[in-house]
């Protein structure tokens, strides 16, 4: 007899699913403030894959205190500049940027990809800022960063990937003091994140074009005489007459990947700043040589090689903090084959 039980093939949440507005990736969400003040986001470019053996340090797993292999991806770090800072005010529509200040001599490259507004009176918006925050016109303070792709060989572009940061602090004075001590100088991954803590990853999926409904939604084949009449890789109907129209439920061919994806709580094994420690023989396949900062995180990270990769701190997070792992080998065997 057959079964009765047929979930639902694919998923609605991601609805609908086409091409993502840019390659870089958004928060929406930020954390609640802990410890020093800090900002709360980082970003690099995708790598490849290795893998490392490692002590397991988990509580009650079964291979606690053996050597594993475990899975890495290796983001490149370089250094983030600090272009501006926004300061945010919330009314009945949510929030809405109210000010913000640029900094002066910022990096020529940042003209090709916007026009880079002049820092004429930035101490004057500086102060205006502050009397805001007294009156108690701010809700947020936030941060413009963007990253500088030129010092990398395996990217191939010098345009500046420009991004918001949530900054992590006590209260809007406090965030206001840190924003103005950072602004227009460079940061490094060591002044964000710390080897062995959880992050969360967000990035581009890789694209696949367009796709058939068997590959994009994981329906079933037909069998018997549907399949012996030209329709092998199609849906039985489109749906009901009425309503007359097809409902977007509906699986259908169409887009497939380049879509925003965050996953949470991903641990960082190492964070390094000799690419030689991580490249494989021959370099990373479609990249090359890592030659500066970098971040080993577990597991994978969606997106391609050379795919923008942006780094938060844990909103969700449940683990207890692991502390740095102990890590006994990086393997750096070729990836050609």
């Amino acid at each position: 007899m057959a079964s009765i039980h047929r979930p639902k093939r694919g998923s609605l949440a991601f609805s609908p699913r086409k091409r993502a507005k840019s390659h870089i990736p958004r928060f929406r969400a930020w954390p609640e403030a802990t410890g020093e003040p800090k900002l709360q986001s980082f970003a690099g470019y995708k790598v490849g894959m290795t893998h490392v053996i490692m002590v397991d340090d988990v509580k009650n797993s079964l291979t606690q205190g053996m050597e594993i292999s475990v899975p890495v991806t290796v983001i490149e770090t370089p250094a983030i500049r600090v272009a501006a800072i926004r300061a945010y005010a919330e009314d009945s529509a949510g929030e809405k940027a109210v000010a913000e200040v640029w900094a002066a001599d910022l990096d020529p490259e940042l003209k090709r990809r916007i026009p880079v507004p002049a820092a004429d009176n930035m101490a004057e918006n500086l102060e205006n800022i502050g009397k805001m925050i007294e009156e108690g016109k701010v809700s947020d303070i936030k941060a413009v960063t963007y990253t500088l792709p030129k010092s990398l060989t395996g990217v191939p572009k010098k345009i500046p990937d420009i991004m918001e940061s949530g900054i992590s602090a006590r209260d809007l004075s406090t965030k206001f003091e840190y924003a103005k001590s950072i602004l227009g100088t460079l940061l490094s991954v060591t002044d964000v994140f710390k080897t062995g803590t959880l992050v969360d990853t967000a990035a581009i999926t890789t694209g696949k074009g367009t796709q058939g409904p068997v590959k994009r939604w994981g329906i079933q084949l037909m069998k018997n005489k549907h399949s012996r009449q030209g329709s092998l890789r199609q849906i039985g109907t489109l749906g009901p007459w009425h309503p007359d129209h097809v409902s977007w439920r509906v699986p259908q061919m169409g887009q497939m990947g380049y879509h925003q994806r965050t996953e949470f709580n991903k641990r960082i094994l190492k964070i390094g700043s000799d690419g030689e420690e991580v490249t494989p023989e021959g370099g990373f396949l479609n990249y090359g040589l890592v030659r500066g900062d970098y971040v080993l995180i577990k597991g994978s990270v969606p997106g391609p090689s050379k795919r923008l990769i942006r780094l938060r701190d844990p909103i969700r997070a449940k683990k207890a903090d692991l502390g740095e792992p102990n890590i006994l080998h990086i393997s750096r065997e070729s990836k050609q084959g």
